[in-house]
Order: C-alpha cells, then structure tokens, then sequence
C-alpha cells in the first residue's frame, strides 16, 4: 500500500514538473542596436552581446544608456558626434530560436542584421529578451525616451509608421515606405545642425493584406537611403511579436463571428498557418504527456515489485 502512494505521488510531482516547465519557459526575441558613425574614445571598433534574459523596459533603458542613444537625443547631453537620424525597426516575426538555429525564420532577414550589426563600428545584441506582455515596444520606448530626458528631449522630429500602435495621438504617422524616404530626404534639407530625428517603423507583418515590403527590404531600403542623403544615423531593431498574433488572432475571430451572425454560408473553415501550428504543438504535448504517464507508471510498477531475496530450504517430512 505504501508503495503505491509514493507512486502516485512520484506521477503527481512528475505532472507539475512537466507544467511548469512549460509555464516557465517563454519565448524571447532578439534586439540589435549598430551605428556606423558612433565610435568608442580610442576609435576602435566596439561590438558587444548582452547574453543575460531582460525585459523589454530594461531592453529599453539599456539603449539609452549603455547605447549612448540619450547623447544624441536629449538637449542636455548633445555629444560632440551628433547622430542625424536615429531609426527603430520594431519586427513581428523572429525569435531568438529562430536567430540561433536558423529554422522555420527569414535567413535573408538574419543575414541583413547581421551584415549591418558587423560592419558598424559601435554595436550591440541582445539575444533574449522577454516580449513585452503588458505594454508595447512602441510605447515602451516613448515612456523610455521620456525618462532618459527628464527636463528636455532634444528630438526635433519624430515619425511613426501607421502600423505603429502609440498612445499619443500628436505623434505624426507615415503610411508607406516611400513615405519615409522622402520625409528623410525633406528633412535632410530642413534639419539644422545638432539635432536628431526619431524615426520609428513596424512591420505589418507577413498576414497583412496588400501589397506590403518584407522586414528585410524595409529595414536595407530606409537603411540605404540614409546612407545615400549622407545622414549619420543609429539603428535598432527589436521584435515585438505577441501583440501582433494575439491582435491577428482576434480580427480573424471577429470577422468569422460577424460572417456567422449575418449567414452562415461563406464562413471560413480553413486552417491558416497559425492555426496549423498551435494544433501540431497542442498534439505534441498530449502525446509527451501521454507517454510520460505510461512511462512513470511502469517504473512505479518496477519499484513496487518485491520479491523475496532467498527462499527457505523445504523440510524434510
């Protein structure tokens, strides 16, 4: 009797393990921040990786500080290498697994990051970072920008993309990529000397409709055209893509319920990409979990066997 309570609490501690392994263990993104004009006091190239797991508002605060983005972008601390343009690409798709093990992410997108992270002369990566669950990125870096620069923010112009989602209403939005060439090149012409724009784009991610540019080419056209108006420029890249699943998931989700409520013909069933892997990766778990009782079980029936080590001789009648 004994035995098989502690087999049943063996399976028991065994279950929890199991769940909160899978509770405990969320998926992070990467960040990287590069600049081919700032440089470091003996003008040596300075490249980091920051392996320690951060949240998204120490992510932020990193780049203000160990990034020297508050030398540029508050008026009290302008350095004597001002940057003209400071961009923020903020991504939908990649992970850091899919940095690392190159599977099932953009290659083309990994390459550019890392092409442009080499070839710069000061630069910065961050592996992981925990996704922001309570707040965006976009407005993380608002709150972040505000607290660098607690008497004056020394940004002259800031510009959002329309897939941006901030709180601050005053903020001017662009629509297109191109819309963002030639803000760069106009205030290229009306920029005076000393100050820093703050250019921020988000990617619409690969189930936006229409026609819209890949990461890889937003981040290698906008990058190459600040080179060519001949601007100095710092960059960051971060992947944000929590938001924008869980935003995706609930328009699908309301668009098939209003579909529903006005016919019932015409509703989509299909499965899309998404759909296809939350079920292969709920599948997979059940089965794991399926396997792993039968295979505690047998090794709590193995414990529980117990067989006398010597059997007595018979006596004679």
């Amino acid at each position: 009797m004994m035995k098989m309570q502690r087999c049943v609490v063996t399976l028991l501690v065994a279950l929890c393990v199991v769940e909160f392994g899978f509770a405990s263990s969320p998926n992070t993104v990467p960040a990287f921040l590069w600049s081919p004009h700032l440089q470091v006091g003996n003008g040596e190239l300075d490249q980091a990786v920051n392996y320690e797991v951060m949240s998204a508002k120490d992510l932020v605060g990193s780049v203000f500080t160990h990034g020297g983005w508050s030398n540029f972008l508050c008026s009290e601390k302008k350095v004597e290498q001002p940057v003209d343009v400071a961009l923020v690409f903020i991504g939908r798709e990649l992970l850091s697994s899919d940095v690392s093990s190159k599977r099932n992410s953009d290659l083309s997108l990994v390459n550019t990051l890392s092409s442009l992270f080499t070839a710069s002369n000061f630069s910065l990566a961050f592996p992981y970072i925990s996704a922001p669950e309570e707040e965006r990125m976009e407005n993380l870096l608002l709150s972040g920008l505000k607290q660098a620069c607690p008497h004056n923010v020394g940004v002259s112009n800031i510009v959002f993309s329309d897939s941006c989602f901030v709180e601050d209403g005053t903020i001017q939005k662009l629509s297109d990529l191109q819309s963002f060439k030639d803000h760069l090149l106009a205030r290229r012409e009306t920029r005076k000397e000393g100050e820093t724009d703050l250019v921020v784009l988000c990617s619409e991610g690969s189930e936006s409709s229409g026609r819209s540019h890949s990461e890889r080419e937003s981040i290698s056209e906008l990058v190459s055209s600040v080179e060519k108006s001949g601007s100095k420029y710092a960059a960051l890249y971060v992947s944000d893509p929590y938001w924008y699943t869980s935003y995706k998931t609930l328009q699908r989700f309301l668009a098939e319920s209003a579909t529903g409520n006005s016919s019932s013909v015409g509703v989509s069933t299909t499965c899309d990409e998404l759909c296809k892997f939350k079920s292969s990766l709920l599948e997979g778990i059940l089965v794991g979990i399926v396997f792993l009782l039968i295979l505690i079980s047998g090794l709590c029936c193995m414990a529980g066997i117990d067989t006398p080590t010597r059997f007595e001789t018979p006596q004679d009648s």
